[in-house]
């Protein structure tokens, strides 16, 4: 049976990814508190005896799943490759579309590109880019976007105000301007 309670408080700490207080592990577990110390100390034992990158960090009252301190470099370098992937042209036009206008619908976006954003804005969330900043107290209750202090450090940026100023009328040529240049050549 003991090893069957190894096993149940792994699962919840693995799910969990966060410390898990002792009296909520034991009684999502059905494992008395009193038995919760010894399980964790079986649940040690199996990753030493095994070698196993894993180990169970005690935080207070609480218990997390964790990696050995020896695998850190690891995976900083795994995480980093991950990030490192460059963003694609789809995914500038999104940021650039929200900082100058968050917070934003994953809508307004589609209206300004004319195209299905949704896995453009998924992706910058999971790449940290953007988060979510609310719900709109519209019909549907759609989420806003805004980007966050990584998009800062990412584009060496101190706050928004250092976004450059987007072009007005002067910096822009007009449909008027282009036709009417084709006139005098033509």
């Amino acid at each position: 049976m003991k090893i069957k309670q190894v096993s149940i408080i792994e699962a919840i700490l693995f799910a969990s990814g966060e410390p898990v207080e002792s009296e909520r592990l034991a009684q999502a577990s059905g494992i008395e508190t009193s038995a919760l110390k010894n399980i964790i100390e079986l649940l040690r034992d199996r990753y030493e005896q095994t070698d196993s990158a894993l180990t169970v960090l005690k935080l207070g009252g609480a218990y997390q799943l964790s990696v050995g301190g020896e695998y850190i470099d690891y995976i900083k370098a795994a995480m980093e490759t991950r990030k490192a992937v460059p963003l694609s042209n789809a995914a500038f036009e999104v940021l650039t579309i929200i900082a100058y206008n968050q917070p934003v619908t994953k809508g307004f976006i589609e209206h300004v590109r004319g195209v299905d954003s949704g896995s453009v804005v998924n992706s910058l969330v999971e790449k940290n880019l953007l988060e979510e900043a609310g719900r709109l107290d519209v019909p549907g209750r759609p989420i806003t976007y805004k980007t966050t202090p990584a998009f800062l450090r990412c584009f060496q940026l101190s706050s928004l105000d250092d976004l450059p100023a987007p072009p007005g009328k002067d910096g822009q040529v007009s449909f008027d301007e282009l036709s009417n240049s084709d006139d005098k050549e033509g």
